[in-house]
This record gives structure tokens, sequence and C-alpha cells, in this order.
């Protein structure tokens, strides 16, 4: 009994700490040597991108650096129906959900190193039988329907793919500059739907909102703009008409003054003839 309950044993899912469930990946089928990977199903709330659903969604960790997103697809398709996989050098947001997608030629060269992966399936019953996977039967790489190329054939293949034909770098050139004409286009007619909307008041102002811009002025506001800048030469012309009135009036004052300096120097000299000065 007691080696029917150690092969009992075996067959069932290897779960660690952290709800993590344990899978055990080789090469090819003849390979000794065997790679963990640590799988769990995502479960994150601050993300909630919508081509990461949560009830098909696995996480996966340790993914050796030979595995391709199209090897770990066809890696994971025995649990069912794979919808799309996605590599990361740390878990969290892509840099690509937050604007276009870019095509690999523009895009920054890949770390090589162990990463983080997210499998979305098809059907949510797959995350179940990726969870209760085996742990004695291992995850094969490299199979008949799947060649990885490995040592000098790899770097030969990645040599070849380096080389970009001129044709096919216009047609994605060409395909992005239309996506991105689209949006301009579309962030141009929501800006002017917005400005729609927005009401202008007695004088003239128009509420802006943030990320839009102010709409030109109607030609009533227009007019009013131009009888409030009228008004306020008027009041500046009149400013420096008492600007002018001001400094008349310093330039008569000081005249008064310097002429009462005239006569009090006039009188101190007639005292000191007649000897009746007395400063102290």
């Amino acid at each position: 009994m007691a080696p029917s309950k150690k092969k009992h044993a075996s067959n069932q899912a290897c779960v660690i700490p952290g709800g993590f469930t344990v899978l055990p990946v080789q090469f090819n089928s003849d390979s000794v040597a065997q790679h963990k990977l640590y799988v769990k199903e995502h479960k994150v709330r601050s993300d909630r991108s919508s081509h990461r659903p949560m009830d098909r969604t696995l996480f996966v960790l340790n993914i050796p650096p030979y595995c391709s997103e199209d090897v770990a697809k066809q890696m994971f398709s025995q649990f069912g129906s794979v919808q799309s996989v996605e590599l990361m050098d740390h878990p969290g947001t892509s840099p690509q959900d937050s604007g276009p997608k870019l095509s690999k030629i523009f895009r920054p060269a890949a770390k090589q190193g162990f990463k983080v992966g997210y499998v979305v399936f098809e059907n949510s019953s797959s995350i179940a039988a990726a969870k209760s996977h085996p742990h004695n039967v291992p995850l094969v790489v490299c199979t008949e329907k799947c060649l990885v190329k490995t040592g000098t054939q790899k770097w030969i293949q990645q040599y070849t793919e380096s080389f970009i034909r001129t044709d096919n770098l216009q047609k994605i050139v060409d395909s992005f500059m239309e996506g991105y004409d689209k949006r301009k286009k579309e962030e141009e007619e929501k800006q002017k739907e917005e400005a729609k909307q927005q009401q202008e008041d007695e004088e003239g102002w128009v509420k802006v909102t943030r990320g839009t811009k102010a709409r030109p002025h109607s030609e009533a506001a227009n007019k009013k703009t131009l009888q409030a800048v009228i008004r306020k030469n008027k009041r500046k012309e009149l400013m420096n008409f008492y600007t002018w009135q001001h400094r008349n009036t310093q330039k008569e004052h000081i005249a008064e003054l310097r002429k009462k300096f005239e006569e009090d120097k006039q009188k101190i000299a007639l005292l000191r003839v007649q000897r009746k000065f007395k400063p102290y």
C-alpha cells in the first residue's frame, strides 16, 4: 500500500507557499535536466487591462531565455486554446499599453534572461487544468511541431532576421502613420465636440477644461473684446493726462522752494551786515 500512496502523491500538482503551482519543464524528450516554472492565476486588482482578463489569465514566473512567445504558446496549448502570450522582464503593465503598438523593429532590444509571462486562454477551465498538472509530467519545449534553435543555429537565425527588407519596412511605417493620422483626427473631432458644449459668459470668456483647447471667439465676443480694448485705451489716455498735470505741479512747487531759498539767503546776508545775526 505504501508504494501506491507514493505513486498517487507524485501524480498530484505541487503547490508552494504564495499559491504558485510548480510546472516541470525539459528542453526535449531526451533531456535529463529539468527546469521549473511557477504559475498562478492572475488576480491583480490594479491591472484592469482588457487583454488580461482575471478569469482567463495565467501568471508565469521563471521562463527560460530560449522560450519565445510562440514557444510558450505552443507549450501551454496542451491545457487549452491560447489567445495570447506576453513576455516581460518584470511584472506589471507593458509600456505598449499606454500608447500605439509598435513593431518589433522599432522596439528596444529585448534583454536576454529569465522572464515573466501572462498567458491568456480562451476558456477559464484551462487555468484549472494548468494548476492541476501532475508534478511528475514535465512540459516539453522543443517538439516536432515547434522546433527551438539553439547555439550557432540560433545566432545565424538572429543575424539573418536583423536585416529588414525595405518594402516590409515601408509597409510597417505606412501602417503606423495611418493609425497616427486616425488618432489625431479623432482627437480633433473630440475637441470640437467639447468646444461646442462649452458656454460663453457675458464678457466673452470661455471655460477651458483639462485636455481641451479654447475655441475661437464668435463675432459678438470679438465686438465685446474690441470695446473693452477701446475703454482700456481711454483710461490709459486719462491716466497719462493726470501724470502730466502731476509733473507740472511738482515743477511749480520746486520753483517756489528755490525762490524762497534765495529770499532767505538775502535776509541772512543783511543780518550779517547789521551784526545782529545770532545763529545760536
